[in-house]
């Protein structure tokens, strides 16, 4: 088990531990029904699995800080989807190549939804080096930029010796980021890996073990689903918080 799995944000201690084991079984019971296809009912049966008083509990972890550069959207918006992802996933490139945009276009970009990223790195080393490599991104408010080089440009294979320090600066370069050395300097520096580690011990005492998983106003959804599933769920969260649910 690595070090990132055993680190724990001290503050949130509790609240995880009372959140564990209950996140842990309704993120398996949740993969186990997305994998039969019961994930494209209708949005009112959405609502109602939103509703849920546990998924009231996951809420609370999002972190609605209107300086945080790893998220996008209002900080007051009605939904908030919180993104667990590792930049050599398949699939959260699948999601965020595609399906993101789409989200930002149709919901960010109206005042409904916002995205919060969280580093989860879970495919080793590489993996660690971009997750530090974006916090530091962040930095200079270049974090979605970055997101979007990396995504573009990352193989398609695991571990293949391409997400190196120098090559993601190169990355930060291509986004836009104006402080090489700053961020140079950022990628590696305590602040970043505590940073990447407190993201990651989130995710792990969630009881997520893959990538991409969300929570989109704590209701667990996980993989690329397709964009009907997300609009589904968001939209029965957005009616939840306006107080039009059924």
């Amino acid at each position: 088990m690595s070090k990132t799995r055993k680190k724990r944000p001290s503050g949130n201690r509790k609240m995880f531990a009372g959140l564990a084991l209950f996140a842990a079984a309704c993120l398996l019971a949740i993969a186990g029904f997305q994998m039969l296809g019961g994930e494209k009912k209708s949005t009112p049966e959405a609502a109602t699995a939103t509703t849920n008083p546990m998924f009231a509990e996951l809420a609370k972890l999002a972190r609605r800080d209107a300086s945080d550069p790893l998220a996008l959207g209002r900080a007051d918006a009605p939904v908030v989807m919180i993104e667990y992802s590792d930049f050599q996933c398949s699939f959260c490139r699948t999601f965020g190549r595609t399906i993101e945009p789409k989200l930002i276009a149709k919901y960010v970009d109206q005042g409904v939804l916002r995205i919060e990223w969280r580093n989860f790195p879970i495919f080793g080393a590489e993996s660690e080096n971009a997750a530090r490599a974006a916090w530091a991104a962040a930095q200079q408010g270049r974090f979605w930029e970055f997101h979007n080089t990396v995504q573009a440009n990352a193989p398609e294979k695991k571990n293949t010796g391409v997400l190196t320090p120098n090559r993601l600066a190169e990355f930060a370069e291509q986004a836009g980021v104006p402080d090489i050395a700053k961020f140079r300097a950022d990628q590696d520096s305590p602040a970043a890996t505590a940073a990447v580690q407190r993201d990651a011990a989130e995710a792990y005492s969630l009881g997520a073990s893959s990538t991409p998983t969300f929570l989109v106003n704590g209701r667990p959804v996980l993989g690329a689903q397709p964009i009907e599933q997300f609009s589904a769920v968001i939209e029965a969260a957005a009616n939840i918080a306006s107080g039009n649910a059924e």
